[in-house]
């Protein structure tokens, strides 16, 4: 049975399983979606191959780029491979039959090359991964028209109050300032740049970590 949760600013979560203790930030029970707001559904990587054309359809609109262009292209190789990475979930807006926005990531695993070339170099232990600690933020988009409305918000909070890791990690390309000055407004702290791999789509990544509510309880 579905249940549902207020999310601020109307927003609404539907969850394929039951509530925990504290399944998301300012949860409250509300028994049906407020009209005209996007619904939050979790998804599982067995339900990722059926969505992944229409968040390749979020991707180009959020982007204002071309479906079949190369931004879009390398996008649907990064969600495709992210399937298969442990612990991965996803959560997506649907306004009716539109997905209008999406986030998804997974648990890196030990002897994860996340860490590497991290500058400045970071204290001893921190970039230590037994399979359990961090959960990267791969991907949060929202459609143009949806931006500036809470959604994306609304989506980092829900799926971040679920994951029982202790810190949560992401990577933002150059020229990135609006996204970044975003993620600094909700708590996330810089720790330093990467170089980008051979397969990267950038040659050098900021990375941010956030300490996460239920890995701090653990």
């Amino acid at each position: 049975m579905n249940q549902f949760c207020s999310m601020g600013r109307g927003l609404v979560c539907r969850r394929r399983r039951r509530h925990g203790a504290l399944p998301c930030y300012y949860a409250y029970p509300f028994p049906v979606p407020p009209p005209d707001e996007p619904t939050l559904t979790h998804h599982t990587s067995t339900e990722g191959p059926r969505l992944l054309d229409e968040l390749c359809a979020v991707y180009a609109d959020a982007y204002g780029v071309e479906l079949d262009g190369e931004k879009v292209g390398a996008f649907r190789n990064r969600a495709t491979k992210a399937l298969d990475r442990p612990r991965y979930g996803l959560l997506t807006a649907q306004d009716g039959e539109q997905m209008v926005g999406f986030v998804f990531g997974y648990t890196l695993p030990a002897g994860t090359y996340w860490w590497d070339g991290l500058t400045p170099a970071p204290a001893a232990g921190f970039t230590t991964e037994d399979g359990t600690r961090t959960f990267a933020l791969a991907e949060i988009e929202v459609r143009a028209a949806w931006q500036g409305k809470g959604v994306g918000r609304a989506l980092h909070d829900a799926m971040l109050a679920e994951r029982h890791e202790e810190r949560a990690t992401l990577a933002t390309g150059p020229q990135a300032d609006a996204a970044r000055a975003l993620y600094e407004r909700w708590g996330w702290g810089a720790v330093g740049t990467i170089p980008g791999k051979t397969s990267s789509y950038f040659s050098e990544y900021t990375l941010y970590v956030l300490r996460l509510p239920r890995g701090a309880r653990a």
